[in-house]
């Protein structure tokens, strides 16, 4: 994935959040207040000083009923019909965290009712800070290609290696990390999150 150099959280997505908001008609301290955070940390998101966490990249898509496509790549591409399209490595829409997670979409548009990811957990990579949990809609299918992940969904921790599959309602407080010494990564799929309330 180092040559097609997959999009950065930046000034682009930045500016991105600040104008859906913004068009929504949300101001950043009613936004903050719903995701529980400081207006502090979404004025610095908005403008580009900081990437947000999975968790509040999440919160935030949620609040403002943004699509993958629009976050990273500033379009929302219309469904079609993908049978028997090939999609190869280096077409994938993808993008790196500063929390050490890069998520690759595995279909050629963006789905309302499903997502379908690869996912890297680099080594001390997480979907949350320690001590934190995620919650967002829908039902979350994951199937371990290599390394090591760590889950924590609601009160049960389990550790997963290549090989091993998990599914769990996302609503339910999830923290997910990689628990090895190398990179960790899985097949996930989303199921309707697009339609479902998320918080963190």
């Amino acid at each position: 994935m180092d040559d097609d150099r997959p999009q950065q959280l930046g000034p682009e997505l930045g500016q991105r959040l600040s104008a859906a908001r913004k068009g929504a008609g949300i101001g950043l301290r009613a936004l903050a207040r719903q995701l529980g955070v400081s207006p502090g940390l979404i004025s610095m998101v908005e403008n580009g000083k900081i990437a947000p966490s999975v968790s509040t990249l999440y919160a935030i898509a949620t609040t403002l009923g943004l699509s993958f496509d629009y976050l990273f790549n500033g379009t929302d591409t219309v469904a079609g019909d993908e049978t028997g399209a090939v999609q190869h490595e280096s077409q994938r829409p993808t993008v790196r965290l500063d929390s050490g997670v890069r998520w690759e979409r595995l279909t050629h548009v963006v789905r309302k009712d499903f997502e379908f990811l690869h996912v890297v957990y680099e080594v001390g990579g997480a979907s949350c800070e320690e001590g934190a949990l995620l919650q967002h809609g829908g039902q979350e299918f994951a199937f371990v290609l290599g390394g090591v992940l760590g889950m924590t969904i609601g009160e049960k921790t389990s550790t997963l290696r290549a090989g091993d599959a998990i599914s769990f309602n996302a609503q339910t407080p999830h923290r997910i990390w990689n628990a090895g010494e190398e990179p960790a990564s899985a097949i996930w799929i989303v199921l309707q999150r697009m339609f479902d309330e998320r918080t963190v």
